[in-house]
């Protein structure tokens, strides 16, 4: 049965690179989600921090959850709060959003787990997933599209 998550963990750019090549990952399209408004958003509006957005990737995916939860966590600074590595910003803010009750529990199992792993404590939320809007279609594959230059 073909499933989604939807992370935020920084730029979307490199999540994108590295979940298409996730066993199982089926889909995946970048984006805005956790938005305090769902008016007009755009890239421009995101990074003035007036909508709330965070910067995600949804993926359909077919699979083990946990696997998805392992490269989330792998490849972001969960213990940083509104930044990850030069981004400054709450669109980058960590988030694993859940889409049912199975989710959000494997979900807080994970962070409980992975918490051991870290010496600073671990600002991921863990929230219902809400409206996701499509980022711009420069956005989409852009490390691909860009042959992973930033």
């Amino acid at each position: 049965m073909i499933q989604k998550a939807t992370f935020a963990m920084g730029c979307f750019w490199k999540p994108d690179l590295l979940f298409e090549k996730v066993k199982g990952v089926k889909k995946t399209r970048v984006g805005y989600t956790g938005c305090k408004t769902n008016e007009n958003i755009t890239y421009k509006r995101v990074c003035s921090g007036k909508t709330g957005c965070a910067e995600a990737i949804e993926i359909m995916f077919e699979g083990d959850y946990n696997d998805l939860l392992n490269v989330f966590w792998q490849n972001h600074d969960p213990t940083t709060p509104n930044q990850q590595g030069a981004d400054f910003g709450s669109q980058y803010r960590s988030i694993i959003f859940y889409h049912n009750p199975e989710q959000k529990k494997i979900a807080l199992a994970s962070k409980r787990k992975w918490q051991k792993k870290f010496d600073q404590p671990i600002v991921t939320e863990i929230l219902k997933a809400t409206t996701f809007h499509e980022a711009e279609e420069y956005h989409q594959k852009y490390l691909k599209k860009n042959k992973g230059v930033c």
